[in-house]
């Protein structure tokens, strides 16, 4: 499967919520379909009402993009109560993997350990991956009198490994000719906790500056060296207030922040959900996985201008076959709708994301389908 470019959203919020929630009343515990869950027309007002509780937990940087998503949800189901906790993509795989919460949010698929012990805890069913949420990782920094900055794969690397300590370094000068750079000492700002967007941005480091980053992708940052700040607002706020602060988080949570552009190919490039869904419309789906797994391999070295490569693909993930009716009932109408061109928009408009494809629309809504009650 692969994804295509698509527009731009029109606004970006910046709605976090350390625990999102919504209750109301509903009725019967039959699941509704992709069809008439996915608009908000009459076919979405005629679907059955459900009922019962879902509870999510995982990526925070999935909180805006959720903040639409369960309001949506809400319009459509008032009977489920619903919350979810960005605690980090690492802290909802762990939960999931515990059977503590019904969904995980994470910014990278499981690693092959944790899918050993997803499929052993889903059953027969096995797991699902489904990459609902597409977003650029901003490389953040807060330089006065630095407007515009260009980076380079291996100055990034440098800068992040602790090699490169200032920012008028001969490396940065070199991305930046012309421009009067200070001798300001360089602070790099990383994740503290288990984060998707840490392996994310790893991943990127360690395929386009393998030379300078030696280090595999990891969810919790590999090097000692730097600030040490907890999710991305705490990324946000820890650049935001040092001077000569630089760090990387998901760009619908830089607004404020001067943002740099790195080199693909020839050509810097500054991070956008146009540049982010073209470089996954270019990569393919891990291979070797089930077939309601839709994990992607995001291409991080491409040298096409019109992709961006320090992108995540962030994943709903759960069991296809769950112990409880009305859970499944509602994990399966809530992914429908998050799937949908409504729910897309939403995220989009809320978070500046990228929307999904209608191929990859069309393979999400396969997977959807096969959710159920284990026998």
């Amino acid at each position: 499967m692969k994804l295509s470019t698509t527009t731009r959203a029109a606004a970006v919020s910046t709605a976090l919520a350390a625990t999102l929630a919504l209750a109301a009343c509903g009725a019967s515990n039959e699941t509704s379909s992709p069809a008439a869950a996915a608009t908000g027309g009459s076919a979405a007002s005629s679907a059955p009402e459900l009922e019962g509780s879902l509870v999510g937990a995982g990526s925070s940087a999935q909180t805006a993009a959720m903040t639409a998503w369960q309001a949506g949800f809400n319009t459509m189901q008032p009977g489920v109560t619903f919350s979810y906790d960005p605690v980090g993509s690492g802290g909802g795989r762990e939960q999931f993997l515990a059977g503590s919460i019904d969904f995980a949010g994470s910014d990278s698929a499981l690693s092959d350990d944790e899918l050993a012990k997803a499929t052993t805890a889903c059953g027969d069913g096995g797991v699902f991956e489904l990459p609902n949420y597409i977003s650029a990782i901003a490389v953040i920094y807060n330089l006065e009198g630095v407007s515009d900055l260009n980076l380079a794969p291996a100055t990034l690397a440098g800068i992040f490994s602790g090699a490169i300590t200032t920012w008028n370094a001969p490396e940065i000068a070199a991305d930046n000719p012309g421009v009067t750079l200070p001798a300001t000492a360089i602070a790099p700002v990383h994740r503290s906790d288990k984060s998707g967007t840490t392996k994310n941005f790893t991943d990127y480091l360690a395929s386009a500056a393998k030379d300078v980053w030696t280090n595999k992708a990891a969810d919790e940052w590999p090097i000692q060296g730097g600030e040490a700040a907890n999710g991305t607002s705490g990324v946000v706020d820890a650049v935001k207030a040092g001077a000569g602060a630089i760090g990387y988080a998901d760009e619908s949570q830089a607004a404020g922040l001067s943002i740099a552009k790195v080199k693909v190919g020839d050509t810097f490039v500054a991070p956008s959900p146009e540049a982010a869904a073209a470089v996954v419309a270019n990569s393919e789906t891990v291979s070797g996985r089930g077939e309601n797994d839709l994990a992607i391999k995001v291409n991080r070295t491409t040298t096409s201008a019109d992709e961006y490569p320090i992108v995540l693909v962030s994943y709903h993930i759960g069991c296809v076959e769950m112990k409880d009716k009305a859970k499944a009932d509602a994990l399966k109408a809530f992914e429908t709708y998050v799937v949908s061109e409504d729910g897309q928009a939403a995220a989009a408009k809320n978070a500046g994301s990228s929307p999904i494809t209608d191929d990859a629309r069309t393979a999400a809504e396969k997977v959807i389908e096969a959710i159920t009650v284990a026998s």
